[in-house]
C-alpha cells in the first residue's frame, strides 16, 4: 500500500522534514500548519508520488496507443470541485488546493478516448494507479469522464500538457507522444477543433439522410468496376458504410462517440460526403434511378478534366490567398517540378543482372569428357491468363526479365514527377515529393520515343500514393502498378501536373490558383525522366496486358486481364 501522499506539493530531490511546523501545500507554496496538539503531521514521499505521476503518464500512453488513438474533450463538468470535495478533511482539501494542478485538471482532466464500440474512457484517470489518499478522487474523476459526452477532438502543439514543476514542487502533467501533437500550419489548434465540430454536424447529417442499405448499394456499384474511375470514390464509400455499421452497433451516447472517433482520423475530404462524388452517387441511388443513368451521370462528373478541377480562372482574391498560404507554409520551392528518374523510384521488381559466364578451359577437370545432356525442351505452353495481384504474388518475384507487348494506338502511359528542389516541403497528401499524371484518352508510343511491339521493362513500381508504411492512409487514391518501360521519355509538355485531388488538404481553398499555375508552368527534365510506363490501375481500362516473363532461361507469356 502506498503511503498518504500530497500529489503536487513535493520538493523534487529533497525530502520533507516531518517535524517542521510549516509544510507545503499543493503546488509548492508554504503555509502555517493547521495540525493541532496530538496529531501526526501529513507525510510526503517524493519517490512514491513520482511513481503515481509515472503511472498516469503510462495510462495515457496505453489508452492513446502512443498517439495512434485520438483524444477528445468531454463535457465532464467541474472536475476541480469534484476532486477537492472527495477529500473529507478540510485540512487535506487545503493541502491539495493548488492553482497549478487546478489548471491542469480543468484543462486536461476531462480528456477521453473512444473504444471501438463507442464506449468513452478517461484518457488518464484510473483508481488502480492512485495511492490510497488519491484513490477516491481519481475514481470520481474517472467516473465523471466516462459519463460525459464528446464535444470535440483535442488538439495541441504542446509537447507537455501542464506544468511539471514550479518552484521545486512537482505537479500534474503529461507528455504528448510526437505523433499526437498537432502539426497544422494554416489553422491554429482551436480553429482546427472548430472545423472538426462542423465536420461532425456534416457527417451526422449525411448518415441521417443516407441509409445503410443505400451506402451498401453504392459500395457494391463502386466495386463492380462498372463505374468510371470508381477507385477514387470507393474509399470514402467504405468509410461511410463502416461508420454507419459501427454507429448502428453502438448504444446511447456511444453512437455519437463512434462518429467523433471516425472524424478525428478521417482522410482529407471524407467528412464532406454530401458535397462530394459519393454524395451525388447516393442521391442518384436514393432517387431510384436505373443503373444506366447512374453510370452515365457518374462518368460525366468523374471526367478527368473536370473531377475536383476548377473550370474557371482564379479570382484575384484566390490568388492573393494562395500567395499568403504558400508563404506561410514555405511551399514555393515545391512548385518547380521535373520528370522523375528510375533510380529515384522504389521498385517492386527490377531485371536481374546476367551472371558472368564461367571461363572456358580454366578448370583442373576441364580436360575430362562429360556425359551429353538432352536438348532443352521446345514445348510451348499457351499464354496463361491471370489477375495482376496473382502475377505480382506468384510470377514477378522469380522473373529475371519481363517484356511487354505494346499494342498500336493510344495507350495508358503514366509519367512520374518529382520536385526540382530536393529539400522542397511536402506538397502532396503523402510524405514524399513524387506524383504522377496520365493523358486523358491515352498517348501514342511515339510520344515517348517508342514503337508498338515487344518492349523491355526496366522495373515495376506501385502507384506513388501507395509507397511507404502508411500506404493504407491513401487507399482513397486507388491502387495500381506501373510497368516502367526501358528507354521511354516524355516529349510533350504537361505543365507541372499538380492536381487538386492529390494535394495536401490545406491547399483545397486555393486549388483554382494552383490549377492555373500548373497549366502555365513547364515540366523540367524531360530528357532525363526515365520513370515512365504503363498505368495498370485497379479498376482501370488498360487490360488486358500481355507480358513475356523469362526465368531460369525459360520464357512464358502471361495475359493480365484484370486487377483482382
Amino acid at each position: 500500500m502506498l503511503p498518504n501522499l500530497d500529489g503536487a506539493g513535493l520538493r523534487l530531490n529533497q525530502p520533507i522534514n516531518q517535524t517542521s511546523r510549516r509544510r507545503p501545500i499543493h503546488g509548492g507554496k508554504m503555509q502555517q500548519s493547521h495540525a493541532v496538539e496530538g496529531t501526526t503531521p501529513h507525510r510526503h514521499d517524493n519517490t512514491d508520488y513520482r511513481a503515481f505521476l509515472a503511472r498516469i503518464q503510462t495510462r495515457f500512453q496505453l489508452r492513446t496507443e502512443d498517439g495512434d488513438r485520438a483524444v477528445f474533450l468531454t463535457d465532464a463538468g467541474d472536475l476541480w470541485s469534484l476532486y477537492l470535495d472527495s477529500f473529507a478533511d478540510p485540512v487535506e482539501r487545503q493541502i491539495r488546493n493548488c492553482s497549478t494542478c487546478r489548471k491542469f485538471i480543468e484543462r486536461f482532466g476531462h480528456l477521453a478516448i473512444v473504444a471501438d464500440d463507442g464506449v468513452v474512457h478517461s484518457a488518464l484517470w484510473h483508481a488502480d494507479d492512485a495511492p490510497d489518499a488519491y484513490a477516491a478522487a481519481v475514481a470520481q474523476l474517472d467516473r465523471a469522464v466516462r459519463r460525459a459526452k464528446i464535444v470535440s477532438p483535442f488538439l495541441s502543439r504542446d509537447a507537455v500538457l501542464g506544468v511539471p514543476e514550479v518552484g521545486g514542487w512537482a505537479h500534474l502533467s503529461l507528455t504528448q507522444p510526437e505523433s499526437m501533437r498537432y502539426k497544422g500550419v494554416v489553422l491554429k489548434p482551436g480553429q482546427a477543433m472548430a472545423e472538426k465540430r462542423e465536420d461532425f454536424k456534416t457527417v451526422m447529417h449525411a448518415l441521417n439522410e443516407f441509409t445503410q442499405p443505400m451506402i451498401e448499394t453504392a459500395v457494391r456499384l463502386l466495386k463492380s468496376d462498372h463505374l468510371y474511375s470508381s477507385e477514387r470514390v470507393l474509399g470514402q464509400a467504405e468509410w461511410l458504410y463502416q461508420l454507419h455499421a459501427a454507429r448502428a452497433a453502438a448504444t446511447g451516447d456511444g453512437k455519437a462517440a463512434v462518429v467523433w472517433s471516425a472524424i478525428a482520423k478521417a482522410p482529407a475530404g471524407f467528412c464532406h460526403p454530401r458535397s462530394s462524388m459519393i454524395g451525388t452517387l447516393l442521391e442518384d441511388i436514393a432517387a431510384d434511378l436505373p443503373f444506366s443513368d447512374i453510370a452515365q451521370r457518374f462518368a460525366a462528373k468523374m471526367h478527368p478534366l473536370r473531377y475536383q478541377r476548377p473550370q474557371a480562372l482564379p479570382t484575384a482574391g484566390n490568388v492573393a490567398q494562395a500567395e499568403k498560404l504558400f508563404a506561410q507554409l514555405g511551399l514555393a520551392p515545391a512548385l518547380d517540378r521535373r520528370m522523375a528518374r528510375l533510380d529515384e523510384i522504389p521498385l517492386l521488381w527490377s531485371p536481374k543482372a546476367d551472371e558472368p559466364a564461367a571461363a572456358a578451359g580454366g578448370g583442373i577437370f576441364s580436360r575430362l569428357k562429360t556425359k551429353a545432356t538432352g536438348a532443352a525442351s521446345t514445348l510451348t505452353i499457351p499464354a496463361i491468363t491471370m489477375t495482376a495481384e496473382k502475377f505480382l504474388r506468384e510470377v514477378m518475384p522469380d522473373a529475371d526479365s519481363i517484356e511487354m507487348e505494346l499494342p498500336a494506338g493510344n495507350q495508358a502511359f503514366i509519367g512520374l514527377t518529382t520536385a526540382v528542389n530536393a529539400d522542397a516541403p511536402r506538397l502532396f497528401q503523402w510524405d514524399h515529393p513524387v506524383s504522377w499524371y496520365v493523358w486523358h484518352g491515352g498517348a501514342p508510343a511515339s510520344q515517348y520515343g517508342l514503337k508498338p511491339g515487344r518492349l523491355t521493362l526496366s522495373g515495376i513500381t506501385r502507384l506513388p500514393a501507395r509507397w511507404g508504411d502508411d500506404a493504407e492512409r491513401f487507399k482513397h487514391q486507388g491502387d495500381g502498378i506501373i510497368l516502367l518501360l526501358a528507354g521511354a521519355r516524355e516529349t510533350r509538355q504537361s505543365g507541372s501536373a499538380l492536381f487538386p485531388s492529390l494535394l495536401r488538404s490545406e491547399l483545397h481553398g486555393v486549388r483554382a490558383t494552383i490549377e492555373a499555375h500548373s497549366k502555365d508552368a513547364q515540366m523540367q527534365g524531360l530528357d532525363e525522366g526515365s520513370a515512365v510506363g504503363i498505368d495498370l490501375r485497379k479498376g482501370g481500362s488498360s487490360y488486358p496486358v500481355t507480358v513475356r516473363v523469362t526465368s531460369a532461361g525459360r520464357s512464358q507469356v502471361y495475359v493480365i486481364d484484370r486487377w483482382d
